[in-house]
Parts: structure tokens; C-alpha cells; sequence
């Protein structure tokens, strides 16, 4: 118990939803790339707006039902935000609607999933070293360090 404590503390469970976020729609980012010129094919993606919108409302049901910052995220599954049997966030993408469609009923875009593939890598970069920059501080304070 202790431990499951230490880890569900602060930060670390939003950082690691939000890490399994970016890395699940990063896949479906280079999926979409990867088909842009196969014919009928749809890009597929998740709102981040959506994702957001559910950390904040996990984080503020975690703060209302232990008057702070600890325990368990209880986030609250969505149309394209499932859990898995354990818990874990799964993405269920679906297509877009927006953006001009294509004699193939298609509205592929290169630039537009080049920035989304951006974006997406910068927030997956900022997450992951936010965490390890908590993981290295319970390191330290473990081994009791400076």
C-alpha cells in the first residue's frame, strides 16, 4: 500500500494517462500517414480537446473525494477513451468529419497530419520527462539522496 501510494501522488497518474494518450494516438497518426494515398481509405483520430476534458474532470473527482492530490484518477470512459479489463486506457478513434472530401470520400491531408504528428510528439515529449523528473525525485528520496 505504500508504494501504490508513493506512485499515485501528485502529478504521476495524470502524467501517465496522458503519456498513454500520446503514444496510442501517435500509432494512429503514423497509421494515417502511412495510408494517405490508398484509395477509400479514411484517416482515423481522438480529440484531444475530449482527452483533456476527461483528465481534468478525473483530476477534479480525485480532488473532491480525498481533499487533494491523491489516489487513483477516476476517469470516466468515453466514446473514444475505453478501459481495457485492468483499467488502462485504450483509444477508440473514428473519422473525422471535418476538412474537404475527396472524389474517394476521403480528406486526407499530409500537412494536417504532419502537424498533428508534431504536436502530438511534443506533448508525448513534455509528459515523459515531467515523469521522469518525478520518478528520479522518488528515486532519490527512496535511496535518501539528494
Amino acid at each position: 500500500m505504500l508504494i501504490d501510494g508513493i506512485t499515485n501522488a501528485g502529478a504521476i497518474p495524470a502524467l501517465e494517462m496522458t503519456v498513454r494518450f500520446t503514444a496510442q494516438r501517435q500509432r494512429l497518426i503514423a497509421h494515417n500517414l502511412a495510408n494517405l494515398s490508398t484509395p477509400d481509405f479514411r484517416p482515423v483520430d481522438v480529440s484531444v480537446q475530449g482527452f483533456q476534458h476527461t483528465l481534468d474532470r478525473a483530476i477534479v473527482a480525485r480532488r473532491e473525494r480525498t481533499g487533494g492530490a491523491f489516489g487513483q484518477l477516476p476517469w470516466k470512459p468515453t466514446r473514444e477513451l475505453q478501459a481495457d479489463a485492468r483499467g488502462e486506457l485504450f483509444l477508440a478513434p473514428r473519422t473525422p468529419s471535418d476538412g474537404v472530401l475527396f472524389h474517394d470520400r476521403n480528406n486526407r491531408s499530409v500537412e494536417r497530419e504532419m502537424q498533428k504528428l508534431a504536436e502530438n510528439a511534443g506533448a508525448h515529449r513534455l509528459a515523459t520527462e515531467l515523469l521522469r523528473t518525478r520518478v528520479d525525485l522518488l528515486r532519490s528520496a527512496i535511496r535518501e539522496t539528494a
